[in-house]
C-alpha cells in the first residue's frame, strides 16, 4: 500500500513580494528550498496563517540567500506583502517506510531566516 505523507515543509515564510502580472507560482529563496528537498517546478500546497487561505501553485527558485517569498499571479490575489505561510509538499510513500518517516522540515523568523529544523 502507498500512502501520501508530507515530504517538506517551510513554516512561517513571510511574504516579501508580489506580483500579479507573473504567470503563477511561488518564487521561493533557492536556499530554502534546497535545505527542504523542494524542487524548480515542484507542486506544493500553501496556507496563509493571516488570513486563512490556502492554494496549490508550483515553488520557483529565486535568488539564493535573499529570503525571498513572492505571490505571482492569481495567488498574489491571495495574500499580501507581510503575511506568514506554510509551504507544504508531498509524497507517495510504501506503507511499511511510513511508520518511520520524517518530513524536512524548517521554521523561519525574521528576515525568512532559519530558527529551527526538523528530519534534516
Amino acid at each position: 500500500m502507498i500512502v501520501h505523507l508530507l515530504k517538506s515543509k517551510i513554516h512561517r515564510a513571510r511574504v516579501t513580494a508580489s506580483s500579479l502580472d507573473y504567470e503563477g507560482s511561488l518564487t521561493i529563496d533557492a536556499a530554502l528550498m534546497a535545505k527542504v528537498g523542494l524542487l524548480p517546478y515542484e507542486k506544493i500546497l500553501c496556507s496563509d496563517l493571516t488570513n486563512g487561505n490556502r492554494w496549490e501553485t508550483y515553488a520557483i527558485p529565486g535568488k539564493r540567500g535573499t529570503g525571498v517569498i513572492e505571490l505571482n499571479g492569481a495567488v498574489a490575489h491571495l495574500g499580501k506583502i507581510g503575511d506568514r505561510l506554510t509551504i507544504m509538499a508531498f509524497t507517495e510513500v510504501e506503507a511499511a517506510k511510513a511508520k518511520r518517516w520524517e518530513p524536512y522540515v524548517i521554521v523561519l523568523g525574521a528576515k525568512n531566516q532559519i530558527i529551527n529544523e526538523r528530519g534534516i
